[in-house]
């Protein structure tokens, strides 16, 4: 091989090894706004030398606003690590498809980022208070196709309280998903503060299906002649539009199980490169749905495999919304045990789905895996005793098993171990027998208590191997009485650090945050048990800005 060749290896094997061990990284709450909007960047990283990115490049095309930072700390396997994570709002000054350039952090860079700028809303309700506009991911979806609703809120004035409801559509459910993202935007030259509110719709039955439109009722503070005469507030609503969508039925070539989709991909994480007889080897499938929840996926199988054993560990999801619908990542781990040396094929993954953008059905597959199996370790032979072993010969029979002849100290110990087993055995009688009346008190006082609730043991082992919608589960059966969600659970701690290490759950959960610091969050906020709030839980408080009522 030419030396230049040899040394043009040898970098690019260094650069990809660097890139993939760099641990600073940026992105944005949204990948589309319009002209107007504000958006928030995030740059996050572990260089503890690290100051406050050089956020000069990005005056050219964006106006600069609001400078945050903090420092999470995080303790993984005994293994201390920090981050650094900075965040800054960014005003769009043009229309079009812009690139947030790469900020230099520390030695450092970060990727370029794509942003779509769109025109500035119409200006047709310019001059309201406050208005509502609702929007669609699909306009026709076909039955039981995970559909995002994303309705937004405008008001012009700072709220003191309101509330917004949106009540579900016959024929489908709807379920809020996230907490509500807040922004601004400049609508008709006035400016507007809005407040964006995420749902996933799922029709149940083709045909018309009318979405009610939401309505908002609230008070706003209001101006001086207000606060000289009146009561300092003024009353504020809005009703939205309803919507008319027609929902199709499911296609007569369409595969089973139905699994509507914009998009699937299947991938390996990892995969043996040699097996032993004997030995389990592993096999990580990745998939990625475009469009659908966890729970609408089929399961990740490998099928049976002659000549080895599959046994497959539980799935692990992790759920977003992103581009106003549903995305979900699940990978699968799965244990190969070869019987046999020799070759062995382990057939690949094959998922039916229904793409609903081009109305075909596809197939997401992934390719064989081949091993070559090599034989196993064996032991060696069974040494024979030396000595006098009390074996009695077999004779010429080989079917006749050996048989042990015992001495006369043998039999002595064998007499012996006897008698203690008896004697512990009527000791073990005697301490069961005074027992019972305790036991039959315990399992009364535990009747009387009533059902146990969920405990800071189910707690952790939820944020150790669940996933979020676990981690959510468990927080919510903690309550006492159990909380309908993490929405109730928060408004019932009373300790703000747990309320805040609930909220960057929920922003984790629907990919507004981070994973591994919510994770993190929550083992160092509930480390002794929630701190629930006495009395009331249900008091009303002032909204800041927006108070949702569900």
């Amino acid at each position: 091989m030419p030396r230049w060749l040899t040394w043009w290896l040898c970098a690019l094997l260094a650069t990809t090894s660097l890139a993939a061990h760099a641990q600073t990284r940026a992105w944005i709450d949204r990948d589309s706004v319009a002209l107007g909007e504000t958006l928030t960047l995030n740059v996050e990283t572990d260089d503890p030398g690290a100051g406050a990115p050089d956020w000069s490049p990005l005056d050219g095309d964006f106006i600069v606003s609001g400078n945050s930072s903090s420092r999470q700390v995080e303790i993984v396997n005994g293994k201390r690590s920090a981050r650094l994570l900075f965040g800054v709002a960014l005003q769009p000054r043009r229309e079009g498809l812009l690139t947030i350039p790469a900020l230099q952090v520390g030695k450092q860079r970060t990727q370029p980022i794509l942003l779509t700028v769109t025109e500035a809303a119409p200006p047709a309700r310019a001059g309201a208070d406050a208005f509502i506009e609702a929007q669609l991911d699909d306009e026709d979806p076909y039955v039981q196709q995970a559909v995002g609703y994303t309705l937004r809120l405008y008001y012009a004035m700072p709220l003191v309280s309101g509330q917004l409801d949106q009540d579900a559509p016959d024929g489908a459910s709807l379920q809020r998903v996230g907490s509500d993202l807040q922004y601004t935007r400049l609508v008709g030259g006035k400016r507007y503060t809005v407040v964006e509110r995420r749902f996933l719709l799922v029709p149940e039955r083709s045909g018309p299906m009318t979405i009610p439109g939401a309505r908002f009722s609230g008070r706003s503070a209001g101006g001086f002649f207000d606060d000289m005469f009146g009561s300092g507030t003024r009353e504020l609503s809005a009703n939205g539009a309803p919507r008319f969508v027609t929902v199709r039925p499911v296609p007569a070539k369409a595969p089973q199980p139905w699994l509507p989709l914009r998009g699937l991909g299947l991938r390996y994480l990892a995969t043996p490169q040699q097996a032993r007889a004997g030995e389990a080897a592993t096999v990580t499938i990745e998939a990625r749905a475009d469009g659908a929840t966890a729970s609408q996926l089929p399961e990740i199988e490998l099928p049976a495999v002659d000549g080895a054993q599959v046994f497959a560990e539980p799935a692990q999801t992790d759920e977003t919304f992103d581009n106003g619908r549903p995305q979900v990542t699940v990978t699968r781990k799965f244990s190969i045990v070869p019987s046999r040396e020799g070759a062995l094929r382990i057939p690949g993954p094959r998922i039916a789905w229904w793409d609903v953008r081009a109305g075909v059905a596809r197939t997401a597959t992934l390719p064989d895996v081949q091993l070559q199996v090599a034989p196993g370790a064996t032991g060696g032979a069974t040494d024979a005793v030396p000595g006098n072993t009390d074996v009695a010969a077999a004779g010429d029979d080989d079917s006749a098993l050996p048989t042990t002849r015992l001495r006369g100290d043998a039999r002595i110990w064998a007499w012996a171990t006897a008698g203690f087993a008896l004697l512990w055995l009527a000791t073990l009688v005697w301490a069961l027998q005074r027992r019972a009346p305790a036991a039959a008190g315990d399992a009364a006082a535990s009747r009387d208590a009533g059902p146990a609730r969920a405990g800071l043991r189910e707690l952790r082992r939820a944020l150790d191997s669940g996933d979020f919608a676990d981690v959510a589960e468990v927080l919510c059966a903690m309550a006492d009485p159990p909380a309908a969600d993490l929405d109730a659970v928060r408004a019932r701690l009373d300790d703000p650090a747990q309320r805040d290490a609930v909220a960057q759950l929920q922003r984790a959960r629907w990919g507004d945050g981070d994973g591994p610091a919510a994770r993190a969050g929550l083992r160092a906020a509930f480390a002794k048990g929630p701190r629930w709030r006495g009395g009331d839980d249900g008091a009303e408080e002032p909204l800041p800005p927006l108070y949702p009522q569900r």
